[in-house]
C-alpha cells in the first residue's frame, strides 16, 4: 500500500510534456483513417497519434512503453528486450494488427500467424506513431481486423544525436538528420542498441542479451510543381539470446545457449502527381524478414530458419471536386512468398480495389466506402465501412464508425505440413462511438468511447491426435481450420489537462470484455488469453521553471488475465512505475534520465517468461 501512495504523490506532480504543450501540426494528421493525410478532427475513427516529442519524453528504446499510454492496448513479451513481443488492440490477436513502416507492410509472411514482431522495432528511429483501434479493411485490405499501426521513421532537417547507458550494461545511441529545399529532401537515421539483459526464463539465472543495428533513409525529388518522386528504406539486424525447453523433459522453460538472428529489410519507391483537385500516388514496395535459430549443442548449422517476402504495387488517389465532397480510391497487387528449413517454398497473390466517398462541411465529416479483394487461394472478400464526426459545439466532437476487417490465411496455414488449402479468411465487424472534448495533443482533452468487435471464421490449430478421419485424414500431426468466433467489447476513458502552470496530468483507462463465442467449444464464454479486462495508465509532469528541469512519472496498472484459452493458467495483476527527469542545458543540449520499474515489481505478461527488474538509465541529446 505504501508504494501506491508514494506513486500517487509522484503523479500529482504532473505528465508527459508531449501532451502538456501543443505539438506540431503534423501530430494532428493521420493516414490510417482514409489512407490519405487527414486531420484528426475530420474522421470518426478512433485514432491516436504519438509524436517524436512524446517519444523522447517517455525515453528509452522500448516501444511498448509508448504504446502502453494508449487506451485499448496490451502487450506480451517472451522475456528480455528483443524477444518476441505481441501488441493487442481492443482484444484482437496480435497477428490481426496491420503494421506499416513508412507505408510498407512489414508482417512476416513466413510466421505461422503472419504477424509482426515488435521485439525487433526500437524507438530510436521512430518519428511518429499512428494507431487506428478499429477494423478497417475497407481501405487497408487484409490484416486490419484489430486496426492499423503506422510507423514514420525519423528524417528531420538538421542533426539530432542521442545516447544513453544504464542497467544491465544497456547502451542505446541514435543519429538522425537531413537536408532539403524546394527541389527535394534527403535524410535518415541510424541507431544501435545493446543490452546484457536478464534471463528470459522466469526461473533462470543466465542473462539473455540482445544487440541490434538499424537504419532508415528517405528521399524526395520534386521534378515539377505537380510531380514528385520518392524512395525510402529501412533495415534492422538483431541478434538475441534465447531460452528454451531443454532435455530430458523438454517441458520446462529454462536457460539454454540458443540464439536467434533476425534480418529485416523494407523499402518503397514511387511517384506522386498532384493537381489542384486530384492527387494520385503510385508505389512499389517490398518487405523481407529472415530468421535463423542456432543451438551450439547441435553444431553450427541453424536448427530452424525461415524467409518471408512480400512484393506490392499500390495506386491510391483522392479527388476533391468543388463543394464539400471528396473521393478516395485505390487498387493494389500483392505477392507473398515463404520458405522454412522444414517447408518447401510457396507463394500466393491477391488483387484488391476500394472506393470511399466523403463529405466535409463545417463541423460535419463523414465517409463511407467499399473494397473487394480477390485472393488466388480462397477467392473474393468484400469489406464495407463508414464513419462520421460531428462538432456539437466548438471543440466537442461526437464520433461513430463501423468497419469490417479480414485477414487472409497465412502461407504457413495454407501450405505447410499442417496446412489446409480450404481455409477461408478471418472476418470481423467493429462498432465505435465516442464523445471528445479537444484532442489528445491539444489540452485540455477528455474522451469517452464505447466499442465492440465480433470476429468469425477465426483460424486455429486443430489437433489430430487419435483421429484419422474428416479434416484429419492424412494429417496425423494436426492442421488448421476456421473454427473460432469471438467478441470483444468495452469502454475507454482518456483525459489530459494542465492542472496548474507547469504541471500537467493524463489518464487512460480501458475496460475490456473479450471472450470466446465459438458454439460447441469447451472454452465458450471464457476470457481470451492474455487480454486483461482492465488497464490503467496515469502520468504526470512538473516543469520546475520555464526552461529548466522537468520531472515526470508513468504508472501502468494491468488487471489479471489468463495465459491460455482454457483459463487454467493465471497471470496476476501488476503495477509498474517509471520516473523520468530532463534538464535542458541549452537550446542544443539536454540531459535526461529515468528509473524503470521503481519498486521492482515481479510480474509476467506471458507465463514462464520474466520481465525487466528495476533499472536506472542516463543519457544526453544534442540537436542543431
Amino acid at each position: 500500500m505504501r508504494r501506491y501512495l508514494f506513486s500517487l504523490a509522484v503523479l500529482l506532480s504532473g505528465v508527459s510534456p508531449a501532451i502538456a504543450r501543443a505539438q506540431d501540426a503534423e501530430d494532428q494528421i493521420t493516414v490510417t483513417a482514409t489512407g490519405a493525410p487527414t486531420d484528426l478532427d475530420q474522421t470518426g475513427e478512433p485514432v491516436t497519434v504519438i509524436g517524436r516529442e512524446e517519444i523522447e519524453a517517455v525515453q528509452g528504446a522500448d516501444l511498448t512503453r509508448m504504446l502502453a499510454r494508449v487506451p485499448g492496448v496490451s502487450f506480451s513479451r517472451n522475456g528480455t528486450p528483443g524477444s518476441f513481443t505481441g501488441v493487442r488492440v481492443r482484444g484482437a490477436e496480435a497477428e490481426q494488427l496491420l503494421v506499416l513502416i513508412d507505408g510498407v507492410r512489414v508482417a512476416d509472411p513466413a510466421a505461422p500467424g503472419g504477424g509482426f514482431d515488435f521485439g525487433n522495432l526500437m524507438a530510436g528511429d521512430i518519428g511518429k506513431i499512428d494507431l487506428l483501434r478499429s477494423s478497417n479493411s475497407t481501405v487497408w485490405g487484409s490484416d486490419a481486423i484489430g486496426g492499423v499501426l503506422a510507423i514514420t521513421t525519423r528524417a528531420d532537417s538538421g542533426l539530432d544525436a542521442s545516447g544513453e547507458y544504464g542497467a544491465r550494461d544497456t547502451a542505446d545511441a541514435s543519429l538522425s538528420g537531413g537536408v532539403g529545399g524546394t527541389r527535394g529532401f534527403l535524410g535518415g537515421a541510424a541507431s544501435w542498441y545493446r543490452t546484457s539483459g536478464f534471463s528470459s526464463a522466469a526461473n533462470g539465472s543466465e542473462p539473455d542479451g540482445f544487440e541490434q543495428w538499424a537504419a532508415n533513409g528517405q528521399g524526395r525529388l520534386n521534378l515539377s510543381p505537380q510531380l514528385t518522386t520518392f524512395i525510402s528504406g529501412h533495415y534492422a539486424a538483431g541478434d538475441l539470446d534465447l531460452d528454451g525447453y531443454p532435455p530430458p523433459t523438454y517441458l520446462v522453460l529454462a536457460d539454454t545457449d540458443e540464439t536467434q538472428r533476425t534480418r529485416q529489410v523494407s523499402g518503397a519507391a514511387g511517384a506522386a502527381f498532384n493537381l489542384d483537385r486530384l492527387s494520385i500516388t503510385g508505389t512499389y514496395s517490398l518487405a523481407v524478414t529472415s530468421r535463423s535459430t542456432f543451438d551450439p549443442a547441435l553444431g553450427t548449422a541453424p536448427t530452424f530458419s525461415s524467409d518471408g517476402r512480400s512484393d506490392r504495387a499500390d495506386v491510391t488517389g483522392q479527388w476533391r471536386p468543388p463543394g464539400p465532397l471528396l473521393l478516395d480510391f485505390g487498387g493494389d497487387y500483392e505477392r507473398t512468398h515463404y520458405a522454412t528449413l522444414f517447408d518447401a517454398p510457396a507463394h500466393a497473390h491477391s488483387v484488391g480495389a476500394y472506393v470511399q466517398l466523403g463529405i466535409e462541411r463545417g463541423g460535419l465529416a463523414a465517409h463511407a466506402g467499399a473494397r473487394h479483394d480477390d485472393h488466388a487461394g480462397f477467392g473474393g472478400a468484400t469489406s464495407l465501412g463508414a464513419d462520421v464526426s460531428y462538432q456539437i459545439v466548438p471543440n466537442v466532437h461526437l464520433r461513430a464508425s463501423i468497419g469490417q476487417g479480414f485477414k487472409v490465411p497465412t502461407l504457413f496455414q495454407l501450405f505447410s505440413d499442417y496446412g489446409n488449402t480450404a481455409l477461408r479468411p478471418e472476418r470481423s465487424t467493429s462498432f465505435d462511438l465516442s464523445l471528445a472534448l479537444g484532442s489528445r495533443n491539444r489540452l485540455p482533452y477528455v474522451s469517452l468511447a464505447l466499442f465492440r468487435r465480433d470476429s468469425r471464421d477465426l483460424i486455429d490449430f486443430v489437433s489430430c491426435f487419435g483421429t484419422m478421419s474428416g479434416i484429419c485424414a492424412g494429417r496425423p500431426f494436426g492442421t488448421y481450420d476456421n473454427v473460432g468466433r469471438t467478441r470483444a467489447q468495452g469502454a475507454e476513458l482518456e483525459a489530459a489537462a494542465e492542472v496548474t502552470r507547469g504541471v500537467t496530468a493524463r489518464l487512460a483507462y480501458s475496460y475490456l470484455d473479450a471472450r470466446n463465442r465459438t458454439p460447441g467449444s469447451s472454452d465458450y464464454g471464457k476470457h481470451l488469453a492474455r487480454r486483461p479486462d482492465s488497464t490503467l495508465s496515469l502520468g504526470g509532469e512538473w516543469r520546475l521553471t520555464g526552461d529548466g528541469p522537468t520531472l515526470g512519472a508513468d504508472l501502468r496498472w494491468v488487471a489479471h488475465s489468463f495465459d491460455d484459452a482454457a483459463n487454467r493458467v493465471p497471470l496476476r495483476s501488476y503495477a509498474v512505475l517509471d520516473v523520468t527527469a530532463r534538464w535542458p542545458l541549452s537550446k542544443q543540449v539536454e540531459l535526461f534520465g529515468r528509473i524503470e520499474n521503481l519498486w521492482n515489481e515481479r510480474y509476467q505478461t506471458a507465463a514462464g517468461y520474466a520481465t525487466p527488474p528495476r533499472g536506472a538509465f542516463v543519457g544526453a541529446r544534442w540537436r542543431t
